[in-house]
């Protein structure tokens, strides 16, 4: 069973279409195995992350492509934790901000910080 941080780390972390595009392919063929180091190798998705992000794919989910495109999926997955992130940064605490992502998802520490600098970017979701 997936845990619901698990599969919102596995939404909100961007990889690049043509990763996602392999990794369904090499999924298809059934070299599951292969399809998560794809992913894993071109994205921050960790261990345990990847084989959830492939599940998705496989299912016809889209992943992010840019810190721009997570902002709007965290938004669909988690609109009070966006709310509280957009709090703390109005009140200048970008660092508690990541924490807190990072405490609600398995985010890692980078993505966390590129995650929030395209919040602040766009705190309206504009």
């Amino acid at each position: 069973m997936t845990s619901t941080k698990t599969r919102t780390t596995a939404l909100i972390t961007p990889v690049p279409q043509e990763a996602q595009g392999a990794a369904k392919a090499l999924a298809a063929q059934g070299r599951t195995a292969q399809a998560i180091r794809r992913l894993r190798k071109e994205s921050g998705l960790g261990i345990h992350v990847a084989p959830v992000a492939l599940d998705l794919l496989t299912q016809g989910h889209a992943l992010p492509t840019d810190y721009r495109q997570a902002v709007d999926a965290l938004r669909r997955c988690d609109a009070g934790l966006v709310s509280e992130m957009t709090n703390l940064l109005h009140d200048g605490d970008q660092d508690s901000a990541i924490k807190l992502l990072r405490e609600q998802t398995d985010i890692d520490l980078a993505g966390g910080y590129h995650l929030v600098m395209a919040l602040r970017a766009r705190p309206d979701g504009r």
